[in-house]
């Protein structure tokens, strides 16, 4: 019974808990399985999921009820979990930089030190996990040439869709400036902390780490571009991702300092370009592609959005035009992944924190959004690798 509880992967830490040394003890009565878990001080940051997983494990192991009491870790076995944790990135190259965030999540100006970073004697610097050959993750960049297309509706949608297709998925809102993601996935909390390391919180099956959770939505977020790549390093180094399958990353829209930060920090990273259906918003969409030429990524697909609203008569009317997506698609060499309706049930689901795909799967919209997603997963990884941009 023990190997079942061992087994049992963590719902926010992303591995089996035996190997993560939660399990204290397990103990099979007569009419009960007793289970001891060790947490961190400060709690765990989804206890009842936990309980659940492990309730679940003793039950299929064919054992007794079971009855588990959570305990806290004293300061060394945190500290050893820790370092079970920054194990799974350890590498030999030099700590990242400052930390864009001060004390408490605020920001903090440059020169700003890690809160948590450990001395000679605590874990070894995190490795950008994306970065490695071997890693299992596909990083999936979205973008657009302007702003006002849907891009962050398109990828919130997506990265559910790929959820409910029973894979592991991460969103980053690289957004800097207009982080949308959170309020999107109708996320609150704010990512635990395990020493030095993020756990980033979870809605829908989607792993997510955002601006949006260190700064007031009435906040403005005025930074140049070395702050900007001190935080997406953050985001990429400092969070426990858990390898997941898939990483989408909600990129802001033109082409800036982001998309190059992005490029090469995940330099494996493919493309996946938004437009509207009109032919203006098409020309400027050329432009992300352009973008990903000179950046070497491999761009995958156009993605329509807006692309007609379907009438209480059951004719589709194309308000914005037609014909951009599949102009664009053309012109690139690529192929038009998908149209996504235009519906008001898509943009409330945005505003109330529960994403059309979740909650009413059988929408139009959300089937377009479950094919897009059975597409990006045939179209397989690009299998591109370019050491020369990676960070060391």
């Amino acid at each position: 019974m023990r190997a079942a509880v061992e087994s049992t992967v963590d719902p926010r830490l992303f591995h089996p808990i035996g190997a993560l040394g939660m399990v204290s003890s397990v103990e099979e009565r007569r009419r009960s399985t007793a289970v001891v878990l060790k947490v961190p001080s400060g709690g765990h940051p989804d206890e009842q999921a936990l309980i659940g997983a492990v309730t679940e494990a003793v039950a299929r192991a064919g054992g007794s009820p079971a009855e588990i009491h959570l305990a806290a870790m004293t300061s060394g076995e945190e500290l050893e979990l820790q370092a079970r944790l920054h194990e799974l990135g350890r590498t030999q190259r030099p700590a990242p930089a400052a930390s864009p965030f001060g004390a408490g999540g605020q920001q903090a100006g440059p020169g700003t030190t890690r809160s948590g970073q450990h001395g000679a004697e605590g874990p070894a610097p995190r490795a950008n996990p994306f970065a490695e050959k071997g890693s299992p993750t596909r990083v999936i960049a979205i973008g657009s040439g302007k702003g006002g297309v849907g891009k962050s509706s398109v990828t919130v949608n997506v990265a559910v869709s790929l959820a409910r297709l029973g894979h592991s998925v991460a969103l980053l809102d690289a957004d800097v400036y207009g982080f949308s993601v959170p309020s999107m996935l109708g996320l609150a909390e704010a990512p635990s902390l395990i020493g030095d390391l993020l756990l980033p919180p979870v809605a829908w099956g989607v792993r997510c780490i955002s601006m949006g959770f260190f700064v007031p939505e009435d906040q403005a977020v005025i930074w140049r571009g070395p702050m900007l790549h001190k935080a997406l390093e953050q985001f990429l180094v400092d969070v426990h991702w858990g390898s997941p399958e898939f990483l989408l990353i909600d990129l802001p829209p033109g082409t800036g300092d982001v998309s190059l930060s992005i490029a090469q920090f995940v330099p494996s990273a493919e493309l996946l370009v938004v437009t509207t259906p009109q032919p203006a918003a098409e020309r400027v969409a050329q432009r992300a592609a352009v973008l990903a030429k000179q950046l070497r990524l491999p761009l995958r697909g156009v993605i329509e959005n807006m692309s007609w609203f379907t009438g209480d008569d059951g004719k589709r009317y194309e308000l914005f035009g037609s014909g951009g997506g599949q102009a664009l698609a053309s012109s690139l060499g690529v192929p038009l992944l998908a149209q996504i309706p235009l519906l008001a049930a898509l943009r409330e689901g945005g505003d109330s924190g529960k994403p059309i795909a979740a909650v009413d799967p059988d929408n139009e919209v959300s089937r377009a959004f479950a094919e897009l997603a059975e597409k990006v997963v045939s179209l397989g990884p690009s299998r591109v690798y370019r050491s020369e941009l990676s960070v060391r």
